[in-house]
């Protein structure tokens, strides 16, 4: 009994083979591995070139041919042929047949795998996605006396094999016939194969021809001899824009020996997003592997489109994006050194190319700067800054003035810039993207240079006190317009400064406008939210209206009598305030100003009336 139980134990575990559904499996490829149905010609030349190659390392004289012809008909057929090492009748049942098994991974030629394009064993399955039928005829030329073999495969997962009279295939080598399927005639078009085969198959080390025409086009543009490097730099950008569709501002030679990457890399000649991934040009071993490689350079280096050809670099099984890993990164690090080192170049040497550059692409290399202290020393007297005196670099400014002041935000540069010009104290506008940065990482690389930002407090300590008596004498005055701009979590303050033409000044910094917006929320919520923001009430400044005592308007408001008249006054005055610095209007600040307008509106009709006479 126990032998019977183990008997039908051990069968019971008996190993199954997969099944595999070639319908669902070319849909699979179609619609989920690959992104074209375009990716079957680059397949078929992919076999064709590993194939002359593993002849070549055996026979290194054998021919290096490749022949695509568009058969007549209209009903859409492509056939193939190639001078490779050809297949016998065992390696079609072993290789053809087997899904995942590819000559490239088999035992013995892990020395040559290197050379080889395809790894994975699926390629010519790629085909089922425009050809309902595939013919492959092929002679080995490992096995010169075995006859020519045939294998017939249809998009239903069926097949047959049979051997060849001897004539069939006289030398050895492939020929795949493709019959497309129902409306994918236009995928084996001869004008369509032509563009396709000439899109992949340019810089591919053998003769590659649709029917006549050819496709390879070697040397590649950055590997030819040029007269002049003027020449060179003409013909580089005449490439550009037959690949890319512009002309660019320069092009970088990306040459990484220890990578085995030769290529080039275009500057684009207009402004892009550092959001913006730009999609570089990848060929492996001279085959295109994809248009999209967004993951080649480092992320500030986004001015540049790059195509070039590598021997180093892993592609994903659809070969049409790069597998990350070590060497990837490696090569990322290398490309970004060769790119520096243009820059740093054009610094040395080239100072008007720089700077026709800079204008458009200074976003990148500030990006670059703040992680690089020797590419913000090396860009130090050319990357451009927005400040009072005007646009300098941080050298020509860290010159003029002792202390670097500057802001954080757009919004607080507006608020101080005209004030703080006028007060001999130079600032700089850090509220675009990486200037701050770059303006605090200044003094590690300019020792010496003292950086400081620029609040409300430091703008108001450079402001002329006023004098304590006639401070004092105009009490009154500052009562009234403190109790009127209080609710609105505003203090008012007088002093005197230049320019003379500026009533009043609206200053605050971000302590502050956390703080409004917290007593803003506070206000709106219900009690069990007033009660958690209250409790977070700190000692935060707030907001400040500065008053310029030397400006004529604001001595005549100071003398009113009025308290009603002075606080209308002062919320007109708080209102141009912010208007003048471009801050965005809460719905109280609008509200203020529209409450203030009508009041004075109605303080100039009531006074100018006839039946109450001059007020």
């Amino acid at each position: 009994m126990d032998s019977q139980t183990s008997q039908s134990s051990q069968a019971s575990q008996s190993p199954h083979t997969f099944q595999v559904d070639l319908r669902g499996l070319v849909d699979l490829l179609s619609h989920h591995l690959y992104s074209s149905p375009k990716v079957y010609l680059r397949e078929l030349l992919q076999n064709a070139v590993d194939a002359i190659t593993a002849r070549r390392a055996e026979q290194p004289d054998a021919p290096a041919l490749v022949r695509l012809f568009v058969e007549s008909g209209g009903g859409g057929a492509l056939r193939v042929e190639d001078s490779g090492i050809g297949l016998t009748e065992s390696d079609v049942h072993s290789l053809l047949a087997t899904i995942g098994r590819s000559s490239k991974r088999a035992d013995g030629l892990e020395s040559a795998r290197s050379d080889f394009l395809g790894q994975f064993g699926i390629g010519l399955l790629a085909c089922f996605v425009v050809a309902e039928r595939i013919r492959v005829v092929s002679r080995s030329a490992r096995t010169p006396d075995a006859p020519p073999v045939e294998w017939t495969a249809t998009d239903d997962g069926s097949y047959t094999v049979r051997t060849l009279p001897h004539e069939a295939r006289t030398e050895p080598g492939t020929t795949v016939h493709l019959v497309a399927r129902p409306g994918a005639a236009d995928w084996l078009a001869e004008e369509r194969v032509l563009s396709l085969a000439r899109d992949f198959g340019s810089l591919l080390p053998y003769d590659v021809r649709v029917g006549e025409e050819q496709v390879t086009d070697l040397p590649a543009p950055w590997d030819r001899s040029y007269p002049s490097p003027a020449t060179r730099r003409v013909a580089l950008a005449r490439h550009c824009h037959d690949l890319f569709g512009f002309t660019p501002l320069d092009s970088i030679e990306l040459d990484v020996p220890l990578a085995g990457i030769r290529g080039v890399a275009y500057v684009l000649p207009s402004a892009v997003s550092p959001a913006q991934r730009a999609g570089h040009r990848v060929h492996l071993k001279g085959m295109l592997l994809t248009e999209r490689a967004e993951q080649l350079l480092p992320d500030w280096a986004f001015f540049v489109r790059c195509v070039l050809d590598t021997d180093s670099l892993r592609p994903t099984a659809s070969r049409e994006s790069l597998y990350e890993d070590e060497t990837l990164a490696g090569v990322r690090e290398a490309l970004g050194e060769r790119i520096r080192a243009w820059l740093t170049g054009l610094a040395a040497g080239d100072p008007e190319r720089l700077a026709a550059f800079l204008s458009v692409h200074y976003l990148g290399v500030k990006s670059l700067a703040r992680h690089d202290s020797e590419m913000l020393r090396t860009m130090l007297p050319w990357l451009p800054f927005e400040t009072t005196d005007g646009r300098l670099s941080l050298e020509e400014f860290a010159q003029r003035h002792p202390v670097v002041h500057f802001t954080r935000t757009v919004e607080e540069y507006r608020q101080v810039a005209p004030i703080a010009s006028a007060q001999g104290v130079g600032v700089i506008n850090g509220g675009y993207t990486y200037d701050s940065e770059l303006v605090e990482a200044l003094p590690s690389v300019r020792p010496g240079t003292v950086v400081a930002e620029l609040d409300a407090d430091t703008v108001t300590a450079h402001l002329d006190t006023v004098d304590p008596a006639e401070e004092l004498a105009l009490s009154a005055f500052l009562g009234a317009a403190r109790a009127k701009l209080d609710p609105l979590g505003c203090d008012v303050v007088l002093r005197a400064f230049h320019p003379l033409s500026v009533p009043a000044l609206h200053l605050d910094d971000r302590a502050a406008r956390h703080e409004q917006a917290r007593a803003d929320a506070e206000e709106q919520a219900d009690d069990l939210w007033a009660g958690i923001l209250g409790s977070l009430r700190g000692s935060a400044p707030r907001a400040r209206l500065v008053l310029n005592h030397l400006n004529p308007l604001i001595r005549r408001i100071s003398s009113l009598d009025d308290r009603e008249l002075i606080g209308t006054a002062t919320e007109s005055l708080y209102g141009q305030a912010l208007l003048m610095a471009q801050r965005p209007l809460r719905p109280a600040d609008s509200a203020l100003l529209n409450r203030a307008f009508i009041g004075l509106l109605e303080w100039a009709t009531h006074s100018n009336s006839p039946e109450e006479g001059p007020r």
